[in-house]
């Protein structure tokens, strides 16, 4: 209901600019057809992506192989406490809580680092935060979410917010 209402707002108020809009009196032959003025547009309104989302998406092979690699250490993470064989929640809790704080803190798991790829915000390319993480940890343990993909983004990239990039993080000096 929201983004209806916004997108007739908009359309509503370009209409009442352009009809309180007139030809400059006194201009013959002027250069605005039927009484339209140019609209300034805003400096900040169109800009290009950040540095950071320049990188490509990430190859499904790469993101597999991370999720390898970090599931086959919360295995053994989960075997310091628990037995994997007889216990099945321990290995997905400890993935929840690996990919939440290095998600959130570092946008790189160490399956992530060692396939060189990395996890980060959409909207601006930086971390996703403790939160967000979170969700997106959530949603990748219940497996179906991270199968359904479009545009290189699966339900659990989209619910975080999170793109997944080739490439190790810029550097910040």
């Amino acid at each position: 209901m929201w983004p209806r209402r916004y997108d007739y707002g908009i359309a509503r108020a370009c209409l009442e600019c352009f009809r309180h809009v007139t030809a400059p009196s006194g201009h013959v032959g002027s250069p605005y057809p039927s009484g339209l003025r140019s609209v300034p547009v805003a400096q900040g309104a169109i800009s290009a992506p950040p540095a950071a989302l320049a990188d490509p998406p990430a190859s499904l092979a790469r993101r597999f192989g991370a999720l390898l690699v970090d599931w086959l250490l919360c295995v053994f993470v989960s075997a310091l406490f628990a037995d994997p064989r007889r216990h099945g929640w321990a290995a997905p809790l400890v993935l929840l809580v690996a990919y939440t704080f290095f998600l959130g803190l570092f946008a790189q798991t160490p399956g992530m680092r060692l396939t060189r790829i990395r996890c980060v915000a959409r909207e601006d390319g930086g971390r996703l935060g403790l939160p967000r993480s979170a969700l997106r940890a959530a949603l990748l343990c219940l497996l179906v979410p991270a199968l359904i993909m479009r545009d290189h983004r699966g339900l659990h990239d989209r619910a975080a917010g999170s793109v997944v990039l080739s490439g190790h993080p810029p550097r910040s000096s």
